[in-house]
């Protein structure tokens, strides 16, 4: 029987564990921690923190956001990762070659990050680009769906084939709308109809194959006017029409388009009463302990699945590896192209 935990997953202040954030850890309602780039000098430090997370609470999930391009937390000691648009203009020119540097892509990124110490970084970005968003952009594969939807299963494939878990975001598709949903409340005003043939078109197609969703902080006002985090529309389509099975996790509810939905306390029962599984509450201590005080007997066990279960590799056994090496130079020199 998979273990449960609590929803709540938080963030930490700096590089090593306060002696709040080690009491903090010991909370029921903790089920993960999240990593940002202040977490984070090196490589070697991030495994180091996480195996003292660990020490603390064996049973939470570790997470970051290390997809390439603009966001990748850690610089230090892994490869430098472009962003994903010219894993499109790779497949653009030679789809067979771009195929199978996605899954390189994939394969390296969760070796890596399991090398690191983490169970899964949020990834991949299954919007597709719909040339307006301010925060998607060049993360996207491209502005084709069906080209999103290969290069996205191709780099699920690389993932798996390390051991790590996929977390596709931001359902059902964050990019057409222009604002920054950390800042702002996007409103998508499309059909549905449209919506289904283009931004849902890699959700469809690839829910048995994710491992997790993150939807958006968008309101598509066709179909809820809720954003999609906290719509029982939108995430019961997830679950019912797409036949998504894995654990679903909020975006971080301390974002602007999260607010909508109430103080930290509403937001967090709000999206739990739409389908989410897991609670991101980041960047907002106060707002994490509202939360979590909001979720004490609450339970969660798809997110147990999601841990990193095989042996770890270390950072050093890597570069033995010819796929590695192979895989590190090409993209190290894309990554260099990209700046």
């Amino acid at each position: 029987m998979t273990h449960s935990v609590g929803p709540v997953m938080l963030d930490l202040e700096g590089i090593s564990l306060t002696s709040d954030e080690r009491e903090l850890l010991q909370n029921d309602a903790l089920g993960g921690v999240i990593l940002f780039a202040r977490n984070i000098q090196s490589a070697a430090q991030v495994r180091a923190l996480c195996d003292t997370i660990r020490q603390h609470r064996p049973d939470l999930l570790i997470a970051i956001d290390q997809e390439g391009g603009r966001v990748q937390r850690i610089q230090q000691g892994v490869t430098r990762l472009p962003p994903m648009a010219l894993l499109g203009q790779h497949y653009q020119q030679d789809m067979a070659e771009g195929l199978m540097l996605a899954r390189d892509t994939g394969w390296l990124l969760g070796m890596e990050m399991a090398a690191c110490g983490l169970d899964i970084t949020f990834a991949p970005v299954l919007d597709v680009d719909g040339g307006a968003s301010s925060v998607i952009g060049d993360r996207s594969f491209g502005q084709d769906p069906q080209q999103v939807t290969a290069l996205g299963q191709a780099l699920i494939q690389g993932l798996h084939e390390a051991g790590m878990a996929a977390v596709g975001k931001h359902f059902p598709g964050h990019g057409s709308v222009a604002e920054d949903s950390h800042i702002a409340l996007p409103i998508d005003g499309r059909p549905l109809s449209v919506i289904r043939q283009h931004d849902l078109v890699p959700f469809t197609q690839l829910a048995s194959v994710l491992d997790g969703v993150m939807p958006a902080h968008v309101i598509f006002q066709t179909f809820d006017e809720r954003p999609a985090g906290f719509s029982p529309a939108w995430l019961g389509m997830l679950r019912e029409s797409l036949k998504f099975k894995g654990c679903i996790f909020s975006d971080d509810l301390s974002m602007v388009g999260a607010q909508v939905a109430g103080s930290p306390a509403e937001r967090a029962n709000a999206a739990l009463r739409a389908g989410c599984d897991m609670l991101l509450v980041c960047n907002d201590r106060a707002a994490a302990l509202e939360v979590l005080d909001a979720c004490i007997g609450k339970v969660t066990r798809r997110s147990m699945k999601l841990r990193y279960a095989r042996a770890r590799p270390t950072l050093e056994s890597l570069s033995a590896l010819g796929r590695w090496r192979r895989t590190h130079a090409r993209l190290e020199a894309l990554a260099g192209s990209a700046r």
